[in-house]
């Protein structure tokens, strides 16, 4: 099982996640800080566990999510992963934030393009890229499939999904993201959110309420042939 502290971020409660096995080395996954306050957390438990974070993985960049990846970025001389669909809207999304009285996310840090089914071997730790689109373009999750933790950004939440009706949504993308590419994995794959609380796969194949309709049990035991044994 992987260490993972979790820090709730600006006024969406967006959660940042610093992530290490036995250390030194971690990642920082969608460092969404705006305040003093919250940087500051995340930054005292680096120095508390002795860690080196190497790594920022976006899972998207809208900007409750990336609001402080340029100052982690710059602090730790480390680079941004993220899908090459999401780069280039970055700046899109970064000028959302301006409705909300939150300045606009800083989009100059550097960034390393992550592909569908690539594999991130960072801190010691593997992580499996996977594509969801439908949130946004290039939404993606990260599995550490040897630890059994998935971190799926804001495409699957505890007992919900991500919203598809901001610009780059599509709805229909999601559901097919996710019942393609997230059900199938085990279902004791812990998934930690980019909001709410954490949940796992089997949870939300049984009773997700936005999958219901998807999830037709055949006589097999499977979930739109799905194998639900894990």
């Amino acid at each position: 099982m992987l260490n993972i502290a979790v820090f709730v971020c600006n006024p969406f409660r967006e959660r940042c996640m610093l992530v290490w096995d036995r250390g030194p080395g971690a990642v920082i996954v969608d460092p969404g800080f705006c305040r003093p306050e919250e940087r500051d957390a995340l930054y005292a438990c680096v120095e508390r566990e002795k860690l080196q974070p190497e790594a920022i993985l976006l899972t998207h960049t809208h900007f409750d999510h990336v609001l402080g990846a340029a100052e982690c970025a710059a602090r730790f001389g480390i680079p941004a992963y993220l899908h090459p669909d999401d780069r280039a809207r970055l700046q899109e999304y970064a000028a959302m934030a301006a409705p909300f009285q939150i300045p606009a996310a800083e989009t100059d840090f550097p960034v390393r393009d992550v592909a569908d089914g690539e594999t991130l071997a960072l801190a010691g730790m593997a992580f499996e890229v996977i594509h969801t689109p439908g949130h946004t373009p290039g939404g993606v999750c990260y599995y550490c499939r040897a630890a059994g933790d998935l971190f799926s950004g804001d495409t699957l939440f505890a007992g919900s999904i991500g919203r598809s009706d901001l610009p780059g949504g599509d709805y229909d993308r999601e559901i097919v993201s996710i019942m393609e590419k997230l059900m199938p994995l085990p279902g004791e794959t812990r998934v930690h959110p980019g909001h709410g609380g954490d949940t796992t796969i089997g949870a939300e194949r049984a009773g997700n309420p936005f999958l219901q309709p998807f999830n037709e049990v055949d006589a097999d035991g499977n979930v739109d042939g799905i194998s639900i044994d894990g």
